[in-house]
């Protein structure tokens, strides 16, 4: 069970890291099969916490550096098809059935979809499609999109380890805002990295970061995080407003999203606070 609850979270970063480096329509086939598989995970994640079975989220290392969609189009059915052998460890039926279901669905799928686009996703160029970047702007950009895209894959593992290990409504859907709102960061942030030929998968997360003993400590620190978020999007903002009035925008649009991020963070905290007293 915890080979296929790994490979499954393999499965969905190979899928939504191609995704990011597809230019043409495949790229939202690619997000809706990935939002599948990350469904796949959370379901399989709540078979093991029912039957108290200890799991983790480290997974090997998925290389996607390649030239061709193709490629990966090819490795991912390779992967549904080594998880489709080890599915008969998950005992419910009705997980199993269903994805079952969807992988027949979705092989036929990616075997219609048109896999020769070149891809230009890992060419180190680190220039942006109609914008000229000054040497300061460029620099600044490839850093945040380096540390951001690994904190929001972070954050969306965080979080959903907390709520699946949770039995509180309230918290539950504060959870399930911040989860959403870190895909929306993690696109983002990952399709401005392939077209800058900087795309790279993020590392394996290390245990103690979602497995915190501490939730109030760790809201604390979370909301701590999110200030600084705040202060990078602004610098990265005024670095880029010379370069491309739509970046500035941007980022000052993603800096403003962390504000509702810190309430959230705020009312989760109050909560603990008052049932604690």
């Amino acid at each position: 069970m915890k080979q296929l609850f790994k490979e499954v979270h393999e499965l969905w970063l190979a899928t939504q890291f191609t995704g990011f480096m597809s230019r043409t329509s495949s790229r939202q086939d690619l997000y809706e099969y990935a939002n599948i598989f990350f469904k796949h995970l959370t379901w399989l994640e709540n078979e093991m916490i029912k039957k108290g079975t200890t799991y983790n989220y480290t997974v090997n290392q998925v290389p996607i550096k390649v030239t061709h969609l193709s490629h990966m189009i090819h490795n991912i059915l390779q992967r549904i098809e080594s998880i489709e052998k080890q599915l008969s460890n998950c005992q419910d039926e009705h997980i199993t059935f269903r994805m079952q279901s969807d992988y027949d669905y979705i092989k036929a799928a990616l075997a219609k979809m048109p896999d020769e686009e070149v891809i230009r996703a890992f060419d180190t160029q680190r220039q942006y499609p109609n914008v000229e970047l000054s040497d300061a702007a460029r620099d600044a950009l490839t850093l945040f999109l380096f540390e951001e895209s690994y904190k929001e894959y972070e954050l969306i593992m965080v979080y959903n380890y907390s709520k699946a290990n949770s039995k509180d409504a309230f918290l539950n859907r504060i959870f399930q805002i911040l989860i959403d709102e870190s895909f929306f960061h993690l696109r983002s942030f990952g399709q401005m990295m392939a077209e800058m030929g900087i795309l790279g998968v993020p590392r394996s997360i290390m245990e103690e970061i979602y497995k915190f003993d501490d939730l109030e400590q760790f809201l604390k620190d979370g909301i701590q995080e999110e200030i600084g978020a705040k202060e990078e999007c602004k610098k990265l903002a005024a670095a880029v407003s010379n370069s491309s009035e739509h970046f500035a925008s941007f980022f000052t649009f993603i800096n403003n999203q962390e504000n509702y991020h810190i309430a959230l963070m705020e009312e989760a905290l109050a909560y603990i606070n008052q049932e604690n007293q």
